[in-house]
């Protein structure tokens, strides 16, 4: 072993800077995300300690929890020098788990008030995904939700819509009103043409139906894009 290789076993550190101890001692939200992070892959390499690591990961995806949760098994093995298939799964069931455990804080608010309670559900769900989904959310008459349904589910520039089964829905749950919502993986707020058209063919669809159309909100990545707030919901 090189001279100062001792330096990144976790062991030699004192017991308050390991990130287990840390933990016990001070609770878990005295942790930084490195030292979460570290706690999952239990160990470095050579270089490296479990944090050392750890920092490494989250420098090259800037911090953001939500790059993180975009890489693949495939991408973590391969970039980085002591992570292999059992560290990276456990890496992204962790991303996987707390994006689970946001929708389940949403569903604890059932009633909307605005774009931003809609983002709030929405966000955690579709964020980092590398592909487009559409979404939509069923009302009753106190804008209370009914439920959330899937739609369509698509590739990276877009996915297909039927507006007959989204008010195939609607009817089927007797909502009173609908919030349409998708993702742009590109992480580009701004409508497209297909966006504009098919809120204007829901808005029509609904005034026939009676099944008001309250807004369509673009999810990209920590931002969104609300027709209703920006007045385009003609």
């Amino acid at each position: 072993m090189r001279e100062g290789a001792d330096k990144f076993t976790i062991k030699n550190w004192a017991e308050e800077d390991r990130p287990r101890e840390k933990m016990l001692q001070k609770g878990v939200r005295s942790l930084t995300s490195a030292e979460l992070l570290a706690i999952l892959i239990g160990s470095g390499n050579r270089e490296m300690t479990a944090v050392d690591l750890s920092k490494k990961i989250l420098n090259d995806v800037n911090n953001n929890l939500q790059m993180l949760g975009k890489k693949s098994i495939q991408e973590l093995i391969a970039q980085y020098k002591g992570v292999g298939e059992a560290k990276a799964i456990t890496i992204l069931a962790a991303m996987e788990l707390g994006r689970r455990r946001q929708m389940e804080k949403a569903i604890e608010r059932p009633q909307i008030t605005g774009s931003q309670s809609v983002a709030d559900i929405f966000q955690p769900l579709l964020a980092d995904l590398s592909h487009e989904e559409f979404w939509v959310l069923l009302l009753n008459r106190n804008n209370k939700i009914i439920s959330s349904e899937k739609i369509s589910q698509g590739g990276v520039s877009g996915t297909v819509v039927d507006v007959k089964l989204i008010f195939k829905r609607a009817l089927e749950n007797l909502a009173s009103s609908i919030i349409l919502c998708h993702n742009h993986p590109s992480e580009n707020t701004s409508p497209s043409k297909q966006d504009l058209d098919i809120t204007h063919k829901c808005k029509v669809a609904g005034q026939a139906l009676g099944v008001e159309v309250l807004d369509h909100i673009i999810i990209a990545g920590s931002r969104y894009y609300s027709f209703s707030d920006e007045g385009n919901l003609f």
